[in-house]
């Protein structure tokens, strides 16, 4: 049990976490004939804009209310409505993902009854899903955002009936790349289940060129997708954010669930694969049994360079209980563990403590560590400190490839441990290099 830790301090130095308002926008772009539509400055969609086009290096459609001082003041029914009806006009969407900001969450505006007016006012939109999402930037991170507009699509969207015993819905956290989740979906569909995923942002953000520029995603969970996910037999998450979501479609339809906390490493691969084969009563694939083996020798290549390392990792609390469970299976310790916000999973952490904190507190407690895990935000630390740094989370913007990148499954559980483990030997090899001119020059 790990003792969770709040640092005493009135102010966030370097920041590590990513806003609520973000994470949900991330979500949304999960959908087919989505904008995301950020109730709130005009600086606060562009803050969010930048960090999502740097990561992905894609073109990212999202929208504002463009408020003002004088609108925050008044109210900002106005700027939502004249905003919907402009994006309707100009993007025709199939769907508008509404986040709210810090600024419009603070003045208390009531969103939900805005959206009822406006539709009572223009019935020519009553066809068109507007799912709301709160997420103030003044609490919380970027995981409850994600988390948050999932539940609010499950709440809205899905349309109960016939149960359709060969299909499944994947609650996708926001741990998950796109690529993930195209490893996910290959994995699922070998086993002859239908998944509807909520959201794919593996279909959406996966860096592929269109026909034409669409101001809305052109790929992504379509809406007829979202309605039919009351059909589903069985709902897998994946991520403890997840839970949530996964009692709503409980509730709403009875349909039963399981969570996957983490599909990287050995074990956890072996639980998602064989509840599938259960659910789907179907055999293993053998190619599956192959690449088991593979990343049991891959296991067995890497951990002379894994044992007893120390790790201090700064990632999100789903992400963080997937990379500690991982590292600890390959006898690496953990030195030290920031994340940006509560989860009931901190506490279960096998580890002695974790930090909810900032990259200052981080820089503190990585020192002597032997590698640092995190975004891309994590660089000048890792240079001050002298440390090897591997890029996992959000931000990543001095990579290429983010979209692409994979960690699940047991190619993607193979992909981790050789990226760390080339680290490992490179760092192995500056120390000897170093050791070397030291000894020829005298100094060491």
């Amino acid at each position: 049990m790990a003792i969770v830790t709040l640092p005493n301090k009135s102010v966030a130095v370097n920041p590590l976490k990513q806003s609520q308002a973000l994470g949900a926008s991330l979500a949304f772009l999960g959908l087919k004939g989505m904008i995301p539509l950020f109730h709130g400055s005009q600086g606060c969609t562009a803050f969010a804009k930048v960090v999502l086009v740097r990561h992905f290096r894609e073109a990212i459609p999202l929208a504002t209310t463009a408020m003002t001082e004088v609108t925050t003041i008044l109210g900002g029914e106005d700027n939502i409505e004249q905003a919907i009806l402009t994006l309707v006009e100009k993007s025709s969407p199939e769907i508008i993902g509404l986040c709210s900001t810090g600024l419009t969450e603070t003045r208390g505006d009531d969103i939900e009854r805005f959206l009822k007016d406006i539709r009572d006012r223009h019935p020519e939109i009553s066809h068109l899903p507007i799912v709301f999402a709160p997420t103030p930037d003044f609490k919380g991170a970027l995981q409850d955002g994600f988390a948050a507009a999932v539940e609010s699509i499950v709440k809205e969207i899905p349309q109960p009936g016939t149960t359709r015993s060969e299909q499944v819905t994947i609650l996708a956290g926001s741990a998950f790349t796109p690529g993930d989740l195209q490893e996910i979906k290959e994995i699922v569909t070998a086993f002859g289940l239908v998944p509807i995923f909520v959201p794919d942002i593996g279909a959406s953000l996966d860096g592929h060129l269109d026909e034409e520029y669409s101001s809305v995603t052109t790929s992504g969970t379509t809406v007829t997708q979202l309605k039919e996910v009351g059909c589903s037999a069985f709902t897998i998450a994946l991520g403890e954010s997840m839970r949530g979501a996964a009692r709503i479609l409980e509730d709403r339809f009875n349909i039963p669930y399981e969570v996957f906390s983490e599909l990287t490493g050995l074990e956890p691969v072996d639980e998602f694969i064989q509840a599938l084969a259960i659910l789907s009563s179907n055999p293993v694939p053998e190619k599956y049994c192959r690449q088991r083996r593979q990343l049991q020798d891959a296991m067995l290549d890497t951990h002379f360079y894994f044992g007893a390392k120390r790790i201090s990792l700064a990632l999100e609390p789903d992400l963080l209980w997937s990379m500690v469970k991982f590292l600890q299976s390959m006898g690496t310790q953990i030195h030290a563990a920031v994340t940006t916000t509560r989860s009931p999973l901190l506490e279960q952490l096998p580890i002695k403590s974790v930090t909810i904190g900032d990259l200052e507190d981080f820089e503190q407690l990585a020192v002597e560590s032997d590698l640092l895990i995190g975004n891309s935000n994590l660089a000048a630390i890792a240079k001050r400190l002298s440390i090897p740094h591997y890029r996992l989370g959000i931000p990543i913007y001095d990579r290429l490839g983010n979209g692409h990148f994979t960690k699940v499954g047991y190619r993607g559980s193979m992909e981790v441990l050789f990226g760390i483990g080339n680290l490992f030997i490179d760092a192995e090899e500056a120390r000897v290099k170093n050791f070397d001119e030291n000894f020829v020059t005298g100094h060491g």
